[in-house]
């Protein structure tokens, strides 16, 4: 996960400053406008069930929130944009996903040991795909509002402990809207998702590696084992799942996500990714 090229003066201040009042302008619409997009490729992508065509409009989704981002870095930041390195992509998003997939298993693994969740049988290799498609898109564009906007911008104006602690609690907080969103599923998603998605793009100054975790999570947790993601009802899946017991055990009607083990499991790789990017000198102070 060694990414050299990152200079974090470069990719979270302007190239140009321009007039005060301007800019704060400028700043509105990358917010409200990124904000926008993200929760329009969203709602397209939940709304697209058969695979094949999933397969492609998520993708597709994805590839203009990365367009739009770059834009608005551009002519609305006025700054060499440097979150999506080629270079590093492909290992990024290998690790990312892999990464994701093996918390979220060992999450479901340790639930199923004390018996709240079981595998019911198998189920349909087009929906698993159809969500892959779809979380292609969810992925990208949640990383690109919450950690290439509101975490680098959060970090630039106070420092990186205030982004990450900030921009974790915003992104739980847009899970209350999910079906089946509770206040204690918002709190989970910011300790278990926000923290450790902020510290992998802390770690790396790439948006790659957070969106593979997040694509990986989201692919185990409904795609290969047939569970509620984030209060949204369960879809097709490669296996059919259900969770019985306690919901601090299972998350009830959440998720796994709700559980206290999933959030004891990624607190502790947030913890060592947070460790390593110190090591690294990616420290947790404000912006010079």
């Amino acid at each position: 996960m060694n990414d050299t090229t990152w200079d974090p003066d470069q990719a979270e201040k302007p190239e140009r400053p321009g007039r005060p009042g301007r800019r704060w302008v400028r700043m509105t619409v990358l917010v409200v406008g990124l904000g926008a997009a993200m929760l329009g490729a969203n709602a397209v992508a939940a709304g697209v069930q058969n695979a094949a065509l999933s397969l492609v409009v998520g993708p597709a989704l994805a590839a203009g929130m990365i367009a739009l981002y770059v834009w608005a870095g551009r002519h609305l930041e006025r700054r060499t944009v440097t979150e999506f390195p080629r270079e590093s992509a492909r290992r990024h998003m290998l690790l990312g996903t892999l990464g994701g997939l093996a918390l979220a298993t060992l999450s479901i693994g340790i639930i199923a040991l004390f018996g709240g969740y079981r595998i019911t049988g198998w189920g349909s290799l087009a929906g698993a795909l159809a969500l892959v498609g779809t979380m292609c898109a969810v992925a990208v564009s949640e990383e690109v509002f919450f950690r290439g906007v509101v975490f680098r911008l959060l970090r630039g104006r106070w420092g990186a402990t205030v982004a990450l602690l900030a921009s974790a609690a915003i992104f739980g907080l847009l899970h209350l809207v999910n079906p089946g969103g509770s206040l204690w599923g918002a709190v989970a998603v910011a300790v278990e998702a926000g923290l450790i998605l902020g510290a992998a793009y802390l770690l790396t100054g790439s948006l790659w590696l957070a969106i593979g975790l997040h694509l990986g999570w989201n692919v185990a947790i409904g795609g290969i084992f047939g569970t509620v993601v984030s209060g949204s009802a369960a879809r097709d899946a490669l296996l059919t799942g259900a969770t019985s017991g306690p919901e601090w055990l299972t998350g009830g009607a959440f998720g796994p996500e709700g559980s206290v083990v999933s959030i004891v499991v990624c607190l502790a790789a947030t913890g060592v990714l947070l460790w390593v990017a110190h090591r690294r000198g990616r420290v947790l102070g404000r912006m010079r």
